[in-house]
């Protein structure tokens, strides 16, 4: 009798799951038979012609803006766009960029490449390529016009502040170096940066960058993560098996799916896992930067320092659709050695009419245990061991960093002063850059700005009310200017960096961080005292 109920349930149960499938793949056919249905007859019976991939792109694009940032669909193009940046390597000139109506703005330049040889500069503005006008292109377009067959002879027009310029460059093969600089310290002690997880090339570089230095005498190491945003997964778990032993858990990834969910372990022998290492991090540290650090954090290999980072404890995959397009879409969550998942964003939970999405560590967050007994969190990403002295960023410095005033300025600031010294440069003149920003700057504007000049649009005719304008404009500029200058220490670093960049290419901008960023010396600080780091680690 017992027997026979469990059958009954068991058949009920697999019916309850077979009729849920059923009206579930029901609905999606449903869905897409309405949408084919609507765009057969809005191409028949529209009055002007339609673009169907634009269509199509438009309205993929907006179902799945409804889910997190990291879900997306590429076209054929840019496929071989996701494909580069995966890669890093393309036929190209050496350049890194903005889109603006113009047409490309360099944002910076690689040293010894094309662009570089040819005597562009960061801060140019390329209107015109091969005779044909960049002005309006869609960013689709804009991608490909620098790109091509190494060898091949492509002509630009270049506004360089007043002037007017011309170059013929020919292309050639590019090879975004993720070990871009190492060196040592002082005698004992190394460093090295790795600026975002590419398929094999990071795990390789970075460790020829440690036995390069290790030949030269490295004991210790700085391993600086800041602002890398990821990468490849399985580069995060190599990297990570440098330093810890074989067999070891470096991550777990959870999806809906068991094929989704997957533990990694360290599969080799490690390059090293007795030298004390210090890693950097910051808030755009993310994904594979957090894997590596979190693990390391966990297994208390090392001591992690700087900023709390990004929170991305999501882990994507491409899909091959039809016709040479792919989806990438978020298949599970990562959690690092000890439980913990950094995830900061909670987007199954957005307010859909807000479009607010909350974050996990404003909730309930829960204690972990690293192999020593040291207690970590989950949720909100990677909070370092030792936290770094910096002011807390202001809404309207961050709008700040999102713009490209700081950029356009140090542009500026490097073409009228010339810039000799690698060594003994600094930058202290905020009062140059506040002056800059009222009197010259036009990227740098708040939401409260942007509400305003929208209400003062609609009422424009009235002119009594201009000079009222003025004024209030001038007092939402001069406040956000002050909350600006609540975070100088932020803002003039990367003044800093901007006008080295220019100057001396990121090269200089590393080799000027060896010498004076506070952040390393306090690593080494750290690495200097045995009796500290220990204790960190609780050993």
């Amino acid at each position: 009798m017992r027997n026979k109920k469990i059958i009954i349930g068991l058949v009920v149960v697999v019916s309850v799951f077979s009729l849920s499938f059923q009206s579930r793949f029901f609905e999606i056919a449903k869905q897409i038979e309405i949408y084919n249905n609507l765009y057969k007859t809005l191409n028949i019976n529209y009055i002007d012609e339609i673009n169907p991939g634009d269509i199509t792109t438009k309205a993929i694009n907006n179902t799945l803006q409804n889910l997190d940032p990291y879900t997306r669909f590429y076209n054929e193009q840019q496929v071989e766009n996701a494909k580069i940046r995966r890669e890093g390597e393309y036929g190209g000139i050496g350049v890194s960029s903005w889109y603006v109506d113009e047409g490309i703005m360099i944002r910076s330049i690689k040293e010894g490449y094309p662009a570089d040889k040819a005597g562009l500069k960061s801060g140019d503005v390329i209107t015109v390529v091969n005779d044909e006008s960049l002005e309006g292109l869609e960013r689709d377009q804009l991608s490909q016009v620098l790109k091509g067959i190494p060898g091949k002879e492509i002509t630009l027009k270049v506004n360089r502040g007043e002037e007017n310029l011309s170059f013929t460059i020919k292309l050639d093969k590019i090879i975004d170096n993720p070990v871009p600089f190492f060196d040592m310290i002082n005698e004992e002690t190394g460093y090295v940066i790795l600026t975002r997880f590419t398929v094999r090339k990071s795990t390789d570089g970075l460790k020829k960058a440690i036995d390069s230095l290790k030949e030269r005498g490295m004991k210790k190491l700085v391993f600086d993560l800041r602002s890398n945003p990821g990468g490849s997964l399985f580069d995060a778990v190599n990297i990570t098996n440098l330093f810890i032993p074989s067999g070891r858990k470096v991550v777990d990834t959870r999806g809906k799916l068991k094929k989704n969910s997957r533990t990694y372990l360290t599969t080799k022998e490690p390059l090293d896992e007795q030298m004390p290492v210090v890693v950097l991090i910051n808030g755009r540290s993310a994904s594979a930067s957090e894997i590596v650090s979190g693990a390391l954090q966990d297994y208390d290999r090392a001591v992690v320092l700087g900023e709390r980072s990004f929170g991305k404890g999501l882990v994507q995959r491409y899909f091959d659709l039809t016709y040479g397009t792919q989806m990438k879409a978020t298949i599970s969550k990562y959690y690092t050695p000890s439980g913990r998942c950094i995830q900061e964003l909670d987007y199954a939970n957005r307010d859909w009419k807000t479009g607010k999405v909350p974050k996990f560590s404003d909730g309930t967050v829960s204690e972990f245990k690293t192999e020593n007994g040291r207690t970590v969190y989950d949720g909100g990403g990677v909070t370092p061991d030792v936290k770094i002295k910096i002011s807390e960023k202001t809404k309207a410095t961050e709008k700040l960093l999102e713009s490209k005033a700081i950029f356009n300025f140090a542009v500026d600031y490097a073409r009228k002063n010339k810039i000799t010294s690698l060594e003994s440069f600094s930058f202290s003149d905020f009062q140059a850059f506040k002056n800059y920003l009222k009197s010259k700057d036009t990227t740098f504007v708040t939401k409260q700005e942007r509400l305003f000049k929208r209400a003062y649009k609609s009422v424009k005719k009235e002119e009594t009310i201009s000079s009222e304008y003025k004024q209030l404009t001038d007092k939402l500029t001069d406040f956000k200017i002050k909350e600006v200058e609540k975070n100088k220490d932020i803002v003039l670093s990367k003044i800093q960096d901007e006008i080295l960049e220019h100057s001396f290419y990121k090269k200089g901008v590393y080799q000027h961080h060896l010498k004076h960023d506070p952040t390393i010396k306090q690593a080494v600080d750290i690495l200097n005292n045995t009796s500290k780091y220990n204790k960190i680690l609780g050993k």
